[in-house]
């Protein structure tokens, strides 16, 4: 078996280099339009089969090996952040109010030393590897499009992998787990309508911001009190907006918050409390009410056990086992879940800190050597299952 991990740490200077090319010119989601180009272009090069505009400006590359074997599906992702760096780096970004905050750039860069060494070996194994290199992570859907694109088809793949690089822990160290890795993410629009009025004469309307304050209340009673204490979610209302003068009553409080599960009989359970918990309190008042789920949801990332197994045998070339961690599940959210609902597949977390600021922030960065480290996983990952099986003499 190839030695990815010596291998991987060879090209670390060329990492490095397509890492800090990205996040001087991040891109925005399903905007990904130089990014993409970047990316085919190399796969070009490589003499891989380039599939480009999946699910917007997602790209695809197809690595066939030897001979009929099983598809394996590496997935990274491209997307940038709306925020504006706040660090002084030489490779700090150069559009402002665009960052990449969360290591998309760092995702991009391994995917291309990925192709890399994955391509110097398809004489090695059966069946062939799709490289999926996708657009709007950061909460636009774009795992959905690229489904939406026939990306799971022509060829289906059979397995799939993917990884995130993670500055909140450290470096060398590793996140594989069967199981539920991270939530179900939601967002929420809830709009109550009374109707307004004098501030000194309430009785004439119907005051929307008192029923929003018992709403609120109340919706916090659905996790405390209505889900089974042995299983998790979480309910935040994160805006509320009403009311236009001191002595006017509101007549619509809009508010909006985020739902997040990981079991999708909970995820159904919270959002028919929040609508049984509205529709009563708006009754009692004679007020209205719409609720809405707005943007783009995630279901939870469950990792296969058989893949996860996979993956942990691969991280154990690249570490002792001492490094090779399992953590209580994380409440942030990740659309690879949207392939993992159709593939047997594991989604890894790698360490790439500690950094004092997190994902998000806008002075994220994360330590470069983890990249390296990336590539070998997934490579590493790829070549267990494709492997062609030594002769018997």
């Amino acid at each position: 078996m190839a030695d990815f991990q010596t291998q991987a740490a060879a090209m670390a200077e060329q990492l490095v280099a397509w890492r800090r090319d990205f996040h001087q010119r991040p891109e925005l989601g399903f905007h990904e339009t130089r990014t993409s180009r970047v990316v085919a272009e190399h796969l070009h090069d490589l003499g891989i089969e380039v599939q480009q505009g999946v699910g917007g400006t997602g790209v695809v590359g197809i690595i066939d090996g030897v001979g009929d074997g099983p598809t394996v599906m590496l997935r990274f992702d491209m997307d940038a952040l709306p925020i504006h760096e706040i660090n002084d780096a030489p490779y700090r970004s150069q559009h402002a109010g665009v960052m990449h905050a969360c290591g998309h750039d760092g995702h991009t860069a391994i995917g291309l030393g990925v192709a890399t060494l994955l391509s110097r070996q398809r004489q090695r194994w059966r069946g062939r590897i799709k490289l999926v290199f996708q657009p709007a992570e950061e909460g636009l859907g774009g795992a959905m499009a690229m489904v939406r694109d026939g990306v799971l088809q022509q060829p289906a793949p059979d397995y799939a992998f993917g990884l995130h690089l993670w500055n909140q822990f450290a470096f060398g160290d590793l996140v594989i787990q069967a199981g539920p890795l991270l939530a179900a993410a939601d967002e929420f629009r809830l709009t109550i309508t009374g109707r307004g009025g004098h501030g000194a004469m309430p009785h004439e309307g119907i005051d929307a911001i008192v029923i929003a304050a018992q709403v609120v209340s109340a919706l916090q009673t659905i996790v405390s009190r209505q889900v089974d204490p042995t299983e998790t979610a979480v309910l935040t209302v994160g805006t509320v907006h009403g009311g236009q003068a001191f002595n006017v009553l509101a007549a619509e409080v809009v508010m909006t918050g985020t739902i997040r599960t990981f079991d999708a009989a909970v995820r159904r359970q919270v959002w028919q409390r929040m609508e049984a918990l509205a529709q009563g309190i708006c009754q009692a008042y004679g007020a209205a009410f719409t609720l809405q789920q707005v943007g783009c949801s995630a279901p939870a990332t469950v990792n296969d056990a058989a893949a996860a197994a996979v993956m942990r045998q691969a991280a154990q070339t690249l570490t002792s086992p001492a490094h090779i961690e399992q953590i209580k599940p994380l409440m942030i959210a990740e659309d690879m879940s949207e392939f993992l609902q159709r593939v047997p597949g594991c989604f890894a977390l790698v360490g790439a800190g500690p950094h004092p600021y997190p994902h998000h922030h806008a002075g994220f960065d994360f330590d470069e050597r983890a990249l390296p480290v990336g590539v070998a996983l997934l490579c590493e990952t790829a070549a267990r299952i494709l492997e062609r099986p030594t002769p018997q003499v």
